[in-house]
């Protein structure tokens, strides 16, 4: 081959190389990276898959090695009542003689069921209102500002006491009440993310193309929000298990026989000097699942902060 082939040949390998697509990148492809990287995110998020799984599996090991969470046995309950840590009962017993793990295990059924639906309720009444005074601004955006402010300027737990007081108590209308009463951070969010991106050419293009504003919102919009509100929600999930813990320990929350670590809580706080783990076991269920979502969030806050893409 002569040195004038072998000069084209060496051209058409670069100018193939140059026209040869690049990986496509992601924000979602280059924020697992970074989550990847962050111990305390992936350890958060390791523990609420292994509470998740350990939840919903319980009924088909906890009742045979555990007993009942709920069931009191009068015949043993003068054996069983108040026993401290142990092989059998990891956790010890309540005053009744039911297993404290058990009823631990049970009780983060309750929790995540009403952090998962409040915060969707919450998400989706948030959506829709960030939407509305964001896209439409006007008397439309002062409306709704103004009325989350006015939500937001009653303290939260009181608001849902008086909520629960009106609507009675249960599970089902504890979610509810969450959620209603938590969309005003979500809106503000939402809205915020809105007014960020609304402004831009492609929105603009689609608007010019005859698009609706729902089109717009859902395809447009949306999409590029998503990632403040994958956070917040998140973070959400852990606020509103605490607030059900402190509604169940004020009787306002589940009622009793479901296992709740709120009322865990409230019945182990009399035997706290003489059995401690009667209150500290049920709290530390608590502590390192709300803990969780927080080191979730902030792991997902950095993981999804497009300044960092190319870091």
């Amino acid at each position: 081959m002569s040195i004038e082939e072998q000069k084209n040949a060496a051209d058409e390998t670069v100018e193939s190389a140059a026209q040869a697509p690049e990986k496509s990148r992601t924000l979602w492809s280059d924020a697992w990276k970074r989550l990847k990287k962050n111990k305390l995110a992936l350890i958060g998020a390791v523990w609420i898959l292994f509470v998740i799984v350990v939840a919903l599996t319980a009924d088909l090991w906890a009742p045979q090695w555990l007993g009942s969470p709920t069931q009191i046995d009068s015949t043993t309950v003068a054996q069983t009542s108040k026993l401290p840590p142990s092989a059998e009962h990891p956790f010890g017993t309540d005053a009744t003689g039911r297993d404290q793990l058990c009823r631990v295990i049970y009780g983060a059924r309750v929790s995540l069921t009403v952090g998962v639906i409040a915060t969707l309720i919450s998400t989706a009444i948030g959506l829709v209102m960030g939407a509305l005074a964001a896209f439409y601004g006007g008397i439309w955006d002062t409306i709704i500002m103004r009325l989350a402010d006015m939500f937001l300027a009653i303290p939260y737990t009181l608001f849902v006491i008086t909520m629960l007081a009106v609507i009675g108590q249960g599970i089902q209308n504890v979610f509810i009440a969450i959620g209603i009463l938590g969309w005003p951070s979500i809106a503000r969010v939402f809205r915020s993310a809105i007014l960020s991106v609304k402004e831009n050419d492609y929105v603009d293009a689609a608007r010019a193309m005859g698009a609706s504003d729902l089109r717009i919102v859902a395809r447009h919009i949306f999409p590029n929000s998503v990632a403040s509100i994958v956070v917040y929600a998140t973070m959400n999930v852990g606020g509103a298990i605490l607030t059900e813990s402190a509604l169940s320990y004020l009787g306002m929350g589940v009622t009793p026989p479901t296992p709740s670590w709120g009322i865990m809580i409230q019945d182990g706080q009399t035997f706290l000097q003489t059995q401690p783990w009667l209150m500290i076991m049920p709290g530390l269920a608590i502590l390192s699942t709300v803990l969780a979502f927080t080191l979730l969030g902030d792991g997902l806050r950095d993981a999804l902060d497009v300044k960092m893409k190319d870091a």
